[in-house]
């Protein structure tokens, strides 16, 4: 599914990862917590998750501003999320946070 975004520009946070397949039935419930509680969040917009073949994934994450993800990482059940995700469900992961001066498409 796209996320449904507001004109440009506004930010997105990239996250790429490859999981360790530890604990995943944990990992699928975080996960759903994880995107209920984003949806709570002030500036939130959307998001769009792809699994790859194998144990790769990647999630794009909207937001309204810069702050908005910043409050959003010092999230205290977030905090608990990253902590599991480095210690247990990730074997490695990249973040990008970007700036979306232009979107288009159909």
């Amino acid at each position: 599914m796209i996320a449904k975004t507001p004109e440009p520009p506004y930010w997105a946070v990239i996250f790429s990862a490859v999981q360790s397949g530890k604990d995943m039935a944990a990992y699928e419930g975080k996960a759903m917590r994880m995107v209920e509680l984003a949806h709570q969040q002030p500036g939130f917009l959307g998001y769009e998750t792809a699994q790859a073949e194998g144990s790769g994934e990647i999630t794009i994450c909207y937001w309204e501003t810069e702050a908005n993800i910043r409050a959003w990482k010092q999230n205290t059940e977030h905090l608990e999320a990253q902590r599991m995700g480095r210690e247990v469900w990730y074997s490695s992961y990249h973040i990008r946070i970007v700036k979306v001066e232009r979107a288009y498409g159909f």
